[in-house]
């Protein structure tokens, strides 16, 4: 099974964090590429992968506009209607916004046809609502999240071999 991480990095954070989904989503069994969006995609995987998580840094309580402006502008010949989809974001403090910043991308997903996953609390702690949240103003908050982001990424891929029914 096929599964991209697509992502947008100022400072190198959110790529990092985007390599942690990569590892739990490489455990569940998945076939993981990672991408830039100020880099050349490979769209023919992309169009074989079952799902798909965006990831942002947070700007203004929102995605950052690069992450907005390819899913708005740069997605256009590629079909995501039917794939799994997910967020992530890094902030600096938890009221910078990161929850917006990841509605903000998952919105866009579904008038794209996509099916958002959330665990929710159906899988226990840790809780996983929107999208894991990493943060690097708050203690060892940035360090300590990356196995929450690296259970996403596993449960993200279970979720997605159960909907490929594999």
């Amino acid at each position: 099974m096929k599964l991209a991480i697509i992502y947008f990095s100022k400072t190198g954070q959110t790529k990092e964090m985007a390599e942690v989904i990569a590892k739990g989503m490489e455990r569940a069994g998945g076939e993981v590429r990672l991408f830039s969006v100020d880099e050349p995609m490979d769209k023919a995987f992309l169009s074989e992968c079952t799902g798909i998580v965006f990831g942002s840094p947070t700007y203004m309580a929102t995605s950052h506009w690069r992450i907005t402006q390819w899913l708005l502008e740069e997605s256009g010949d590629l079909s995501l209607a039917g794939k799994l989809g997910g967020g992530f974001a890094t902030a600096h403090y938890a009221q910078d916004g990161s929850d917006s910043a990841i509605l903000s991308m998952l919105g866009i997903l579904l008038v794209k046809g996509m099916l958002v996953y959330s665990g929710g609390s159906a899988f226990g702690q840790p809780f996983i609502h929107h999208g894991p949240v990493a943060l690097d103003a708050v203690g060892n908050h940035f360090e300590e999240s990356k196995a929450m982001f690296e259970i996403f990424g596993q449960r993200f891929a279970e979720k997605a071999l159960e909907l490929a029914g594999k």
